[in-house]
């Protein structure tokens, strides 16, 4: 384990990675060296922050706050909230359109998806989705979100033209995270999409809005109990090369690696207690996993699949970033 080291909103060479970690128990987000693997400072926010997401230029973030009910706008320089958008009832994950001008935001306690103007610092507009939207992630061409209801177990699309419903995708069970499963001109393939109680996930067929298959993960100990109740799998992610999918499970404290397309098992990495979501540097060569139970961030090397090290971090790390500063 390395020290945390507080350091705030000091310049940094073009090039440089940081790895941004929301605390959820906190009022912060832990800022990571990726090359050194250690903390170098943090950002100061709303109580229990929830979703992250920077601003196509990187300087600014957008944080939801899951019991103060705002959305902070964050100057990452200076590490100063520029303003506190009041937005719906517990606000959680958000997502950004690739032009930076619209923030996504979904409201667990309602039924919709609040939209922030990033120019205003307003909402302008609240989007019907299904019961207790969790999830919102913008496709690789921008031109849908897709979020998730927790209360109707299905996917809602949202045109980012219109700002309004276009079609959803029934689902077996409760969504959590999801995966896009693109070409690299940015069509979209598949959808793996964990559910709660399932340790594995689906695949969806996007041209057929239906489950075609389901991977489960490695067994788990008979005795094996999730650190969140009824989430054994909570964190996916496809590597920027689009090789490999990672998956978390919060029943074997790892992370499996499946290949793609074929989606074969290549092996696991034992991480800490409760890994509840993931991320991988824009070189593709780190994996960062919050591993909630250890208050900790596992820094992994994809290529040997090894943990490199256990950086100490905030109270509950959850939702994580990996962004090339410029």
């Amino acid at each position: 384990m390395k020290p945390l080291v507080i350091l705030l909103a000091v310049p940094l060479m073009a090039g440089t990675v940081r790895v941004y970690v929301a605390n959820s128990a906190g009022n912060n987000i832990t800022v990571i060296d990726a090359e050194k693997d250690q903390a170098v400072g943090e950002l100061k926010v709303s109580h229990n922050p929830h979703g992250i997401v920077p601003s196509p230029d990187r300087k600014r973030f957008y944080v939801s706050s899951e019991t103060e009910d705002v959305l902070d706008v964050v100057e990452r320089e200076s590490g100063r909230i520029v303003r506190r958008v009041p937005i719906g009832k517990r606000p959680n994950n958000v997502a950004i359109t690739p032009d930076g001008r619209r923030v996504y935001v979904c409201i667990r306690e309602e039924a919709w998806v609040d939209v922030v103007d990033t120019r205003s610092l307003e909402r302008e507009k609240r989007i019907p989705v299904g019961r207790n939207p969790h999830n919102v992630y913008c496709t690789p061409d921008g031109r849908h979100m897709i979020a998730t209801s927790m209360g109707e177990n299905k996917l809602t699309v949202i045109s980012t033209r219109s700002e309004a419903p276009e079609f959803d995708i029934p689902l077996d069970g409760v969504p959590r995270p999801l995966a896009i499963d693109a070409a690299p001109g940015g069509e979209i393939r598949r959808l793996f999409v964990q559910l709660s109680d399932l340790h594995g996930f689906e695949v969806i067929g996007w041209a057929s809005r239906k489950t075609v298959d389901k991977v489960l993960l490695p067994p788990a100990p008979p005795d094996a109990k999730p650190l969140i109740p009824h989430t054994f799998s909570h964190g996916i992610g496809i590597t920027p090369d689009g090789r490999e999918l990672w998956v978390t499970s919060l029943l074997n404290n790892a992370v499996s690696v499946f290949s793609l397309p074929d989606l074969k098992l290549l092996g696991s990495v034992p991480v800490g207690r409760g890994p509840d979501w993931l991320t991988f540097t824009p070189d593709g060569k780190r994996c960062f996993v919050s591993d909630a139970g250890s208050d900790a961030v596992s820094a992994i090397d994809v290529a040997s699949r090894r943990e490199l090290a256990r950086i100490k971090v905030g109270k509950v790390p959850k939702r994580i970033i990996a962004i090339e500063l410029p």
